[in-house]
């Protein structure tokens, strides 16, 4: 999210989270979106999301932006994450997901997050509006819960949300719910969740 009209549009919605992206190489940075506009931001979980940054950046934006929880989406290792324990807040630590995923690096994060997600493998650190193969989440064996991320769209969101497995926490939608980068289609948002709203 990027946009202060298109923001205030998705939180009549209820959503759980909204992510602010603070990676400057992504086009869904949010660049003037300014600390002061989402401080004011009520009843919603504000989600920063970083990319191999800085422990000091990351601390000064979770104070700056008032944000609920970090979520790490690039190569951070297990002792930089174990940085990030005095923030107070949850941490959610990302991984791109492919056919030769090594699930077992997952143990030593185990104790320092609070949430996984679950995200398409890519060069670019996600963003690539495709879905991994969902029956390789059969290979999970760790109780930590997950955000589910990649490719979900109208069409798959119904299948992801029956997904027998009590460890799927939220789903993260993206490109395929938007008009442009940053910018969400909100009747395309209220039609693929007619049920959470009434």
């Amino acid at each position: 999210m990027k946009y202060p009209a298109n923001i205030k549009e998705v939180l009549s919605l209820k959503p759980d989270y909204l992510g602010f992206i603070f990676y400057k190489q992504s086009k869904r940075y949010i660049a003037d979106l300014s600390p002061e506009f989402l401080s004011t931001l009520q009843a919603v979980n504000k989600v920063g999301v970083f990319v191999n940054d800085s422990v000091d950046r990351i601390r000064a934006v979770r104070y700056d932006y008032n944000l609920q929880a970090i979520q790490l989406h690039g190569d951070e290792d297990p002792v930089f994450v174990s940085e990030l324990k005095d923030l107070d807040v949850p941490v959610i630590k990302a991984f791109g997901i492919s056919q030769d995923f090594n699930w077992a690096q997952l143990n030593d994060y185990e104790s320092l997050v609070d949430f996984f997600l679950f995200d398409t493998k890519s060069q670019a650190y996600g963003g690539t509006g495709q879905r991994f193969d969902w029956s390789l989440l059969e290979r999970y064996v760790l109780e930590k819960p997950f955000f589910l991320s990649g490719g979900l769209d109208q069409e798959n969101i119904a299948t992801a949300m029956r997904m027998n497995d009590p460890r799927l926490h939220a789903l993260d939608v993206n490109s395929k719910f938007e008009k442009s980068p940053g910018l969400k289609d909100v009747s395309l948002l209220r039609s693929a969740f007619p049920d959470s709203f009434s």
